[in-house]
C-alpha cells in the first residue's frame, strides 16, 4: 500500500521563556483535533496555525467569564490558571523572538567569513480594533496590551463597517509580508461589530544544509496517482528517529534551533490512519530526533488554501456558548450582557512555500465580536506520496502551523 508522510517545520531555542513549554502542549493538543476536523471536511491540501488561533482566542478568552470562560478553556487546553496561559503566549513569542536576535549574530558572522547571510525572519503582531465610543473593562485592555502588546485602534463600525473592514485587512496585510490579503471577506464587519481581536504571524528561515534542484520523481498524489513533480535533494546530517507508526526527520534551518520536521508514515499506513495516531507525545519526541546522515529527497511546495472559518468547528468542538445568545464576555465590556456580545466569526488565513531555501510561511486570524443587541552511509528518505506539515517551536513542541499536502504541483 502507498503511504503518505507528516511533515512539520519547527523552530527552537536553547533557552525557552517562561510557561511556553506548558503553552506548546496547549496549542498541540488544540491543532491536532482542530487538524482532524478541518481535513475531514475537506480533504487535499491544507495548512492552519494552532499558534495564530489560540493568540487570537486567547485574548478573546481574557473577556469571558462563566460557561463561556469554562467551554473556551476546555476546547483550547487552558486549564484553569488564566494566568499562566497568559504568560505562556507571552513566553513563547519571547523565545521565538530570541532566536531572531541570535540570528542577526549569525549574520554579522556570517559577513566576515562568507557564509550564509540570509536573515531569519519571525514576525508577531496582535491588536484589538474597538468600535469608538464602547466601553470596554480597562483591566481586560491591560491584560492585552502587557501580555499580548495588543494596543487598542478606535474604528467606527457603525457607520463605516466596510472601511473599517478594509483597514484590518491592510494592517494582517503588512504584518505578513503581503502573504496573507482579505482576510476578513465581504459582510462579516457590519454595523452591530464592537470589537475584532486579530493575530498575525510571519516565518521565513533558510536552510542550515544547501539543496539543489534533483530530477523529478513520482509523486503518489493522494496517495494512488503517480505524478512528476519536482525534487530537492540533499546529503547531510538530519535528525532521524522512529516513532509510533513511522520515521521522523528533521531538517534544520541555519539557525541554531530551527528546523523543518517530516513524519513518514510506514509503509502500510494511510494517511489519514497515521494522522489520527497523532498525540502531543509523539509531537514532542519527534521534535528532538537524534541526528543522522541523510539523503534526502523531498518535494517543493507551495499552499494557499484561502480563508477558513472556524466558527462552527469551535462550537463543535465543545465552545457553542461562545457564538450563541447566551455569550457571557462580562469581562470585556460592562455593556456585554446587555448587549448580548457574542463572537459572530472566526476568520483563519494561512499560507506556507518550501523550495530548495528554505522555508516562508504567514497566517492571520480575526475573532469578530458582535452586539445582538560524511560518513556512514546515508539513509535513504523520499517524501514522494502525501504528507502532513507543520511549523514547530522545538522546546515547547508547539505547531505554529499545521496542514497536509496530497499534491505538491
Amino acid at each position: 500500500m502507498k503511504t503518505k508522510a507528516i511533515l512539520l517545520l519547527t523552530a527552537a531555542t536553547g533557552a525557552l521563556a517562561a510557561g511556553a513549554d506548558e503553552t506548546g502542549h496547549r496549542i498541540n493538543a488544540f491543532g491536532l483535533e482542530l487538524h482532524q476536523r478541518i481535513v475531514a471536511e475537506a480533504p487535499g491540501n491544507a495548512v492552519f496555525s494552532p499558534w495564530s488561533i489560540q493568540s487570537a482566542l486567547g485574548m478573546t478568552y481574557a473577556g469571558a467569564n462563566g460557561v463561556t470562560r469554562e467551554d473556551m478553556a476546555n476546547v483550547l487546553h487552558f486549564g484553569k490558571d488564566e494566568d499562566a496561559v497568559h504568560r505562556g503566549f507571552a513566553g513563547l513569542n519571547a523565545a521565538l523572538l530570541g532566536i531572531v536576535e541570535d540570528s542577526a549574530i549569525r549574520i554579522e558572522e556570517a559577513e566576515q567569513d562568507g557564509g550564509n547571510n540570509r536573515p531569519l525572519e519571525i514576525n508577531i503582531a496582535n491588536s484589538l480594533f474597538g468600535q469608538q465610543g464602547y466601553p470596554f473593562e480597562q483591566a481586560f485592555l491591560e491584560t492585552l496590551q502587557l501580555t499580548y502588546e495588543a494596543p487598542l485602534q478606535l474604528m467606527n463600525f457603525a457607520t463605516g463597517a466596510d472601511a473599517s473592514r478594509l483597514s484590518i485587512n491592510e494592517w494582517a496585510e503588512q504584518n505578513t509580508q503581503g502573504r496573507i490579503k482579505d482576510l476578513l471577506p465581504d459582510g462579516s464587519i457590519d454595523g452591530l461589530t464592537r470589537l475584532v481581536l486579530a493575530n498575525a504571524v510571519y516565518f521565513n528561515a533558510p536552510w542550515r544544509n544547501s539543496f539543489s534542484d534533483g530530477e523529478t520523481f513520482e509523486f503518489a498524489v493522494d496517495g494512488t496517482d503517480q505524478t512528476s513533480v519536482p525534487m530537492l535533494e540533499s546529503t547531510a546530517s538530519f535528525g532521524h528517529m522512529d516513532i509510533p507508526g513511522g520515521t521522523a526527520i528533521t531538517v534544520p534551518y541555519a539557525d541554531e534551533g530551527i528546523h523543518l520536521l517530516i513524519l513518514l508514515p510506514d509503509e502500510d499506513s494511510s494517511l489519514a490512519e497515521f494522522e489520527k495516531q497523532l498525540i502531543p507525545g509523539i509531537l514532542d519526541q519527534a521534535a528532538k530526533a537524534p541526528e543522522a546522515r541523510i539523503r534526502l529527497r523531498m518535494p517543493s511546495f507551495k499552499i494557499e488554501p484561502g480563508a477558513l472559518e472556524l466558527s462552527d468547528h469551535l462550537a463543535a468542538m465543545g465552545m457553542p456558548s461562545a457564538f450563541g445568545d447566551g455569550a457571557d464576555f462580562s469581562r470585556m465590556s460592562p455593556n456585554a450582557m446587555a448587549d448580548q456580545l457574542s463572537i459572530s466569526s472566526v476568520v483563519h488565513q494561512a499560507f506556507v512555500a518550501v523550495d530548495k531555501y528554505g522555508t516562508e510561511a504567514a497566517a492571520a486570524t480575526a475573532v469578530v465580536m458582535q452586539a445582538r443587541s560524511l560518513p556512514p552511509r546515508p539513509v535513504e528518505v523520499r517524501i514522494d506520496r502525501p504528507f502532513v506539515f507543520a511549523i514547530q517551536h522545538t522546546d515547547s513542541a508547539a505547531c505554529l502551523f499545521l496542514g497536509r499536502i496530497t499534491d505538491p504541483r
